[in-house]
């Protein structure tokens, strides 16, 4: 990787974590996704998954409110959630062409964010309850009772992709 791009993915992972301590007392709404996937739309697979890991396990293991080193398949799966995020924005980069009119890069910006919320939540809702050791019933009941959070986090997610990513977009071209 070129100094230059390190440097880039620094700024995002540094960003990420940043925005994440930032909005840590605010529930299910959160900007870490956005950047880590901006992250991948900007420099690549290869460095949106650098940065989504790096960021999401640094930002989970030193959280004050709780370490995610205390469950370890509940970071695991933060983890592995953020990389794949990272390689998603890689991916679909050429969708965001700067040909594309704006409303098609709004709504797929907002799709983009509604995908990797589901991703994330689906993946930390399985984790979660492994990492305590509760049976499938009880994961089920635990995701159950978490749908209102979830839904928070939907939304939240297409609402933050739909202005951020476009906004990004537009200035960085």
């Amino acid at each position: 990787m070129e100094l230059n791009n390190l440097v880039k993915a620094a700024i995002f992972s540094a960003l990420a974590i940043g925005l994440g301590y930032a909005f840590l007392f605010v529930p299910n709404i959160e900007f870490m996704t956005v950047i880590i996937f901006i992250s991948g739309l900007s420099l690549g697979v290869k460095t949106g998954m650098l940065v989504g890991g790096t960021s999401m396990f640094i930002f989970s293991a030193m959280n004050p409110i709780g370490s995610g080193l205390v469950f370890p398949p509940l970071l695991i799966g933060q983890v592995l959630s953020m990389i794949i995020i990272g390689m998603i924005g890689g991916l679909l980069n050429r969708l965001f062409d700067s040909n594309n009119h704006l409303r098609f890069r709004i709504i797929l910006a907002g799709l983009c964010g509604l995908g990797c919320a589901l991703l994330y939540d689906i993946i930390t809702t399985i984790a979660y309850p492994i990492s305590v050791g509760y049976g499938f019933k009880q994961t089920i009941g635990y995701a159950i009772s978490g749908i209102l959070f979830t839904f928070i986090h939907q939304v939240s997610n297409i609402i933050i992709f739909s202005i951020v990513i476009p906004k990004y977009l537009q200035i960085s071209s």
